[in-house]
């Protein structure tokens, strides 16, 4: 039976790069990969970019409130595509998390996801978080702060000064920067934990 594959990390954790490594082995093999992104990610426009310098177009550019599976077989027949590539898989919606699931299970065809855990509130993004609850397999994919101890979180920064308050999705480049923390440094930088409504 084929699954549902959710690698996370924080920023910088060479989520895309190794999203396009996989892809690229599928290819090498006579394989027919697609590859996925929501297109609330304007970064890269039709790409998935990585930092080191990589990029690839993407198959299909996912809108929010469309449904995945029709997305995906607009573009190639489940039957001819040997796996699914996610990036940016936390702005997917739960209902398109759970198609992803589906496709796996009786589709047959491997969907592997890539994307953040938490937001830079350190809350759950809705498409991670139903990742969380069903995916088949977990990975985390790491990376480190620059005190050097395993980075976490992800602090947004505008004007220089990292913020605690703002709309959920700022995209990296555009609307906001970000630098991956670990716990200790979060705290430091960008201040207490808040929980509920505080928030």
């Amino acid at each position: 039976m084929a699954k549902l594959y959710f690698r996370y990390g924080a920023m910088n954790s060479s989520k895309s790069a190794l999203l396009l490594t996989a892809a690229y082995n599928y290819e090498e093999r006579d394989q027919r990969p697609v590859i996925v992104k929501p297109g609330v990610d304007t970064k890269a426009g039709r790409a998935v970019s990585s930092r080191i310098g990589v990029e690839r177009p993407v198959d299909v550019l996912l809108e929010d409130g469309v449904s995945l599976e029709a997305a995906i077989t607009a573009h190639a027949p489940l039957a001819q595509i040997d796996a699914i590539f996610i990036d940016e898989a936390q702005f997917l919606t739960p209902s398109q998390v759970d198609e992803a699931f589906t496709i796996a299970v009786t589709g047959g065809v491997p969907v592997l996801c890539y994307g953040l855990r938490g937001d830079f509130t350190t809350r759950s993004f809705p498409g991670s978080l139903r990742l969380l609850e069903i995916a088949h397999s977990i990975e985390e994919l790491k990376t480190i702060c620059r005190c050097g101890s395993k980075a976490i979180f992800n602090a947004r920064i505008v004007g220089g000064e990292f913020v605690s308050h703002g709309a959920q999705v700022a995209i990296d480049g555009q609307q906001a920067d970000y630098e991956s923390l670990c716990g200790r440094c979060y705290l430091a930088k960008v201040g207490p934990l808040r929980v509920g409504a505080e928030a």
